[in-house]
């Protein structure tokens, strides 16, 4: 039985940052440059999930004090 033939070819993956195809070394981005754009990202908190929740309120209404 020859298992090559049930393998399905996947699509190159694409840098989330730039679209280029994606290097192994710095998967899933494109180069060192793009993982770093991202982790800046996220240092900055540009990544969020918007809210209707007051910044620094919990359920009860205080703050973290």
């Amino acid at each position: 039985m020859n298992d090559s033939a049930n393998v399905i070819a996947l699509k190159p993956a694409k840098c989330p940052n730039c679209n280029k195809p994606a290097n192994v070394e710095y998967r899933p981005f494109c180069s060192k440059r793009c993982a770093d754009v991202d982790l800046g990202k996220w240092l900055n908190e540009s990544y969020r999930i918007p809210s209707d929740q007051q910044a620094g309120l919990d359920d009860d209404g205080f703050g973290d004090e």
